[in-house]
């Protein structure tokens, strides 16, 4: 039957591939088992009619058979025969053709060239083996996000295709069919993690261009690049490249990279101090401490360092021993003498 179609198609130089092949065939075996049909069965059978035969072929190609219709000859029953077999023969065609379809739109997918359809999820520009898994890995954490990663194309496919948070677009990371490919315009945050600063100084650029109210995430070498970026979005949160884990901080939870900031600057509302609590103390738990000294002195106490070592926000009932070490971020030092004793 194949052999046939193609020699058919030979002669009247007709090109069968792709979704044409399975149609061709289902036509043929249409067009001449109806012609067949009428020819071996009686006169009066109901089989032959237009309005039977369609339905009968349907159900007998894709062999349901209802059996609500059938043909009384042997010759009619020869011929559900050769239906049965090319609609086997179709079907085959068409399912052959179906998985390479969706083969080929999975290795699209894989090699980062098909549109995504995504919002509210983290853009994450630039790739680097090792350090980008783990941005991804606690980006992902909570399973509150989906990430599009965007390479340049010199990363062939998607490096994490059995993360299924991920999704892979590959090209100019400075062009805007990336952008438009990786949803940027509906996009939550934008981190961009390029390969020097100018580069992402020109991402930035582009990202900008594609949604200039995105949250954006830049990790730079020199933090007095910092400047040049705010000239590109004045919202653009600054991290030192050697410091991935606040890009996925600042990407989660939007502000505290200032935060960090301020706490390492004496340029804030305040600065990082330390006292050692003194005999006679009147306040015997973390609680109690951070109680005080933010009533007393307006500071916010971080941390306690005791013989367990440093403790960073413990419990409130946690004991603060004399001896210990407190540290508080507050306007200026706190006299020791203040504390009492």
């Amino acid at each position: 039957m194949l052999f046939l179609i193609q020699r058919l198609s030979r002669f009247a130089r007709l090109r069968l591939h792709g979704w044409r092949l399975p149609l061709c065939v289902a036509a043929l075996v249409f067009a001449t088992s109806w012609l067949v049909m009428a020819l071996v069965e009686p006169a009066d059978s109901e089989i032959v009619h237009p309005d039977t035969y369609w339905w009968y072929f349907v159900v007998t190609s894709a062999t349901v058979g209802y059996g609500d219709v059938f043909p009384v000859s042997t010759g009619g029953r020869v011929v559900g025969a050769f239906v049965v077999v090319g609609g086997i023969v179709t079907l085959t065609l068409l399912f052959t053709q179906l998985a390479d379809a969706l083969q080929s739109i999975r290795g699209r997918r894989t090699r980062g060239v098909v549109a995504l359809d995504l919002s509210e999820h983290v853009v994450l520009i630039g790739y680097w083996p090792g350090r980008t898994q783990r941005i991804v890995a606690e980006l992902t954490a909570e399973g509150r996000y989906q990430v599009a990663l965007c390479a340049w194309d010199d990363v062939a496919e998607n490096p994490m295709p059995d993360e299924p948070a991920l999704h892979f677009v590959r090209g100019d990371l400075t062009r805007e069919d990336v952008m438009v490919r990786a949803c940027v315009d509906r996009a939550r945050t934008v981190v961009i993690d390029g390969r020097d600063d100018n580069e992402t100084l020109a991402i930035a650029v582009a990202v900008d261009h594609a949604n200039p109210d995105v949250h954006l995430v830049a990790a730079v070498r020199d933090l007095s690049r910092q400047e040049s970026l705010r000239y590109v979005n004045r919202g653009v949160q600054v991290v030192q490249w050697h410091m991935p884990f606040l890009l996925t901080e600042e990407a989660t939870d939007p502000g505290i990279t200032q935060v960090y900031n301020d706490l390492m600057s004496s340029h804030g509302h305040g600065n990082t101090y330390s006292v050692r609590v003194p005999q006679g103390f009147a306040h015997a738990t973390f609680g109690e401490c951070q109680t005080f000294f933010g009533r007393t002195f307006g500071a916010t106490v971080l941390a306690l360092r005791g013989e367990a070592g440093l403790r960073v926000s413990p419990p409130w009932d946690e004991p603060v021993p004399a001896g210990s070490t407190l540290y508080y971020v507050a306007a200026g030092r706190i006299d020791h003498a203040r504390l009492g004793g």
